[in-house]
């Protein structure tokens, strides 16, 4: 752990209401900031006291970063805004959109320490909504590098032969437009004030097409099945006002007693072109 980087973060009061914390670890750091070449663009979600920051302005060709807290701000601008290729903008990634930003790049990296409590909505932001072929922020980003609680990057990375409570939308979204990967675990000793759980790095590398063709009713059947993951495949879709629930699942070739949650995406797709023909 890096004396240094302790130091600095016990000078700073971290703010409970927006969720900070702040990695202190040297090498969680660099093995962060070494997913940057020079050749890359990268967009910064919450640089904080700009520990990583300070790394990926040297790792890479341009650095934009989103911060909202006036105060880390403050510190930002006086550690690094003598670099060239450092862009801060006080401003909400949820507010945001890539295309306004000032990268010269096609395809950016996103790199980002977040608010555990908003992840999903960021990766919608980033990721677009599962039946959104054309999502522009999705559409200018090669890799994303997030780092979220270990709860959620198992919910991030699961399938329908994981554990049953951590495969559901999440899972769906990351599978239908990236590959997603849980590629290092970074115990919460690691972050200044240290948070009451573990957490993990998930890179999502983005695929330039979904995962299987949109459907009329895909967005809709993922969230029939989800909502009520303890009920059978066909409770949850008549729970959810679909007709012709029996017939569409034979025509899928899925067992009505099956639960939603061991469906693959495949199958789930499937499954909502069968029902296109009765809704």
């Amino acid at each position: 752990m890096s004396l240094n980087y302790i130091l600095r973060a016990k000078k700073f009061k971290a703010k409970k209401s927006l969720g900070q914390n702040f990695l202190i670890d040297e090498n969680i750091i660099s093995f962060i900031a070494n997913h940057a070449s020079k050749e890359d663009e990268i967009l910064e979600i919450g640089p904080g006291l700009g520990f990583v920051t300070e790394q990926l302005i040297e790792n890479s060709k341009r650095v934009v970063a989103l911060e909202i807290d006036k105060d880390a701000i403050n510190i930002l601008n006086k550690n690094l805004g003598k670099y060239e290729n450092f862009h801060l903008i006080e401003q909400d990634i949820l507010k945001t959109n890539i295309d306004d930003l000032p990268f010269t790049k096609e395809k950016i990296k996103v790199i980002a320490n977040i608010p555990y409590y908003i992840t999903s909505p960021i990766l919608v932001h980033l990721l677009g909504e599962i039946d959104e072929l054309a999502h522009k922020n999705r559409n200018r980003i090669s890799q994303i590098i997030l780092m979220v609680q270990l709860e959620v990057a198992n919910r991030i990375v699961a399938n329908e032969n994981s554990q049953n409570k951590e495969y559901g939308q999440l899972s769906i979204l990351s599978q239908m437009y990236s590959e997603a990967q849980i590629i290092k675990k970074v115990p919460k000793n690691c972050f200044s004030p240290a948070p009451k759980v573990d957490s993990a790095l998930v890179s999502f590398e983005i695929n330039d097409k979904p995962r299987v063709e949109i459907t009329r009713l895909l967005k809709r059947t993922v969230k029939a099945i989800f909502m009520a993951r303890r009920k059978n495949v066909k409770n949850s879709l008549l729970n959810a006002e679909f007709v012709g629930v029996e017939q569409a699942l034979e025509k899928a070739k899925i067992d009505k007693t099956t639960r939603g949650e061991k469906l693959s995406l495949v199958q789930i797709q499937e499954l909502s072109i069968a029902l296109e023909e009765f809704n």
